[in-house]
Order: structure tokens, then sequence, then C-alpha cells
């Protein structure tokens, strides 16, 4: 079992994951700071000096989920942009020549009855 999960471990896949999730939380931090420190205070002044964060109904802080909503927005262009960048870095991949058609279900269907009409 031990071996089992260090080989686990130590495949790529779970490697750049690992990554993938450190390099995601540093990124989210970034996000964060850029909305909280500068785009929400624009965005109030725009709007008249509007603290996001006192946006609230009753007990419901709407300014902390409309906060919440255009930091995932940001962090989904990003990624979307990454990626969108990665495919088309990619070297695509020759199509590969389609295998010559064979005999279709009506011709082999056709044979097999003029064989049993022989018998």
């Amino acid at each position: 079992m031990l071996k089992e999960f260090k080989d686990f471990i130590s495949k790529g896949n779970v490697l750049d994951l690992a990554v993938g999730i450190i390099i995601g939380v540093a990124f989210t931090a970034i996000v964060t700071s850029l909305v909280d420190d500068l785009i929400q205070p624009l965005i109030g002044m725009i709007l008249g000096n509007i603290d996001f964060s006192a946006i609230t109904l009753g007990q419901f802080k709407i300014g902390n989920f409309i906060t919440a909503i255009i930091k995932f927005v940001i962090v989904a262009w990003v990624v979307f942009m990454l990626v969108r960048t990665l495919n088309k870095l990619m070297p695509k991949k020759a199509e590969e020549p389609a295998a010559p058609a064979g005999p279709s279900e009506t011709d082999l269907l056709k044979d097999i009855l003029a064989e049993l009409k022989k018998k």
C-alpha cells in the first residue's frame, strides 16, 4: 500500500496539480488585493463613494457577495485567457488519415445471405 501511495504521489499529474493549486492560491491573493484595494474603491468613487462592504440587506452582506462575484469573474477571465493562449501555442496534432472504408454492414449481410443460400 505504501508503494502504491508513493507511485501515485510521484506521478506527474499529481505534482502538476499540486503546483497549480499553490499558484492558484497565490494568484487569488493578488486578485483579492486588486479587487479590494483598486477596483472596489474605483467603483465606489464612480458611484458616489459607495462602500461595498457596508451594503447589507438585514443580516445579509450583499456587498461582500458582490465583491466575491467580481473576484470570481477576474479569476475566470484570467484562466480563460491562459487556456486560450496555451491552446494557440500548442502544436496541433496532425490528423491521421481516415482508414480505408471497408464493406458496409448491408454488404456483409448480403454476403452472409448469399453464402447461406449456397448451402
